[in-house]
């Protein structure tokens, strides 16, 4: 999903503070390129308070639809291959799991005010399913290679 909105150099911010802020009336967000890192999005302290009450609510009436019996969680494994359509690879225990773990997410990132985990869930549930839609991939990674490696090495270096 992408940034509406304006975009300038951060620099136009630093020099020309005044009229870069002035966009923000024109613009919900303003996109600042950076040389040396990630880009930043400036908004309102009002805009994205708007914001985290709209994913708020939606958060709160997805959970409440899942919940709702009877049918509820069947009403939401009926919509996710429309909102997402890489569902339509993963199998149906999968696609369950997919359900009942993104409202649990959606619903205590909420809780915390950070969708960090829920960008986080939709990227490896996505990257699943890629695995579900490619049969030399998936035959890959579920072969029995016959034998164990051994244990992992410690990544950080711990004995």
């Amino acid at each position: 999903m992408g940034i509406e909105g304006a975009a300038v150099n951060f620099s136009e911010l630093v020099n020309k503070n005044k009229q870069t802020l002035a966009r923000l009336k024109e613009s919900p967000r303003l996109l600042l390129h950076r040389r040396d890192g990630e880009d930043l999005v400036l908004t309102t302290a009002a805009r994205a308070e708007q914001d985290r009450t709209v994913v708020s609510a939606a958060t709160r009436m997805l959970a409440a639809m899942a919940r709702r019996e009877p049918g509820g969680m069947e009403l939401l494994l009926d919509v996710l291959p429309d909102a997402f359509p890489w569902v339509r690879y993963l199998p149906d225990p999968d696609l369950r799991a997919f359900a009942v773990e993104l409202v649990d997410t959606m619903r205590a990132a909420d809780s915390v005010g950070n969708n960090a985990s829920v960008a986080q869930l939709l990227t490896a549930w996505q990257h699943t399913a890629e695995v579900y839609s490619d049969p030399e991939l998936l035959a890959a990674l579920t072969r029995d290679h016959g034998e164990d490696y051994g244990p992992a090495p410690d990544p950080w270096g711990a004995a």
